[in-house]
């Protein structure tokens, strides 16, 4: 099977059902505090309201929620029914991020790891005028690209393996960058999943951008924020280790 035989995005479509298992809740804990601290730090004591674009199952978000008044958006209902599950007093609002209004500003935009969706300058430029929009005088954005341009490591392969409920997921995950000469990369994914005796086994591809750190703050900057990176523990990982941090000038 070649890459280009992968159908694209299904985890965010037909195979969203296998979500809490590809990326159990759990696993965001600790990710968690660190987005619970640096909010902490730049905002201050209090419950401050939140607006995460791209919630997808709202697996950090459930890490938030209990310090924080939230409201989501994704494009998945499939991943928005989880996200509900996970927090129930949230409201969840089936939209895209590069152009949603709510009518309303918040303390804080965040947007975890679905900013690598975004695969070119105008469409950063599209969410970033979203979040700004949708901050207060002041207010803080946080977006977590997984890989940038410099730390980008080729290939970059991953496993796990979780049950629930007599269902069984086993993922192995490919990252590659088929063309260095673009701003994009690929994630291959294949899911073995295990359900009464029998095997099944499903394919999908996921395509994202690739950035360097320095023109992700420029873009920002640009959006009227003032940008830093945030350098933040992951176990000494490259992948993850710096987040994107703006005070809506």
């Amino acid at each position: 099977m070649k890459p280009d035989d992968f159908q694209q995005n299904r985890l965010y479509g037909d195979l969203a059902c296998l979500w809490p298992l590809v990326s159990p809740p759990d696993d965001y804990i600790e990710e968690g505090e660190v987005w619970v601290e640096l909010i902490r730090s730049r905002l201050g004591p209090g419950r401050h309201s939140i607006l995460e674009l791209g919630t997808g199952g709202g697996n950090l978000l459930s890490q938030l929620t209990g310090e924080f008044d939230a409201e989501a958006v994704d494009l998945s209902e499939g991943m928005l029914e989880h996200s509900r599950k996970l927090n129930p007093g949230v409201t969840h609002h089936v939209a895209d991020m590069r152009d949603v209004w709510l009518g309303r500003q918040y303390d804080a935009v965040c947007i975890h790891d679905a900013i690598g969706y975004l695969l070119n300058e105008d469409d950063i430029r599209k969410t970033f005028a979203t979040a700004a929009a949708h901050l207060r005088p002041g207010g803080l954005f946080i977006g977590a690209p997984d890989w940038y341009k410099e730390t980008f490591e080729d290939p970059t392969v991953e496993s796990a393996t979780n049950e629930s409920g007599g269902i069984e997921v086993t993922y192995v995950s490919y990252s590659w960058d088929p063309d260095p000469g673009d701003n994009l990369f690929e994630n291959l994914m294949t899911y073995f999943i295990r359900e009464g005796g029998s095997l099944r086994i499903e394919h999908d591809r996921h395509v994202h951008g690739l950035f360097s750190l320095e023109r992700w703050l420029s873009l920002m900057e640009e959006a009227g924020f003032t940008a830093e990176g945030h350098q933040c523990e992951t176990n000494g990982e490259a992948r993850s280790s710096c987040m994107l941090v703006g005070t809506k000038r």
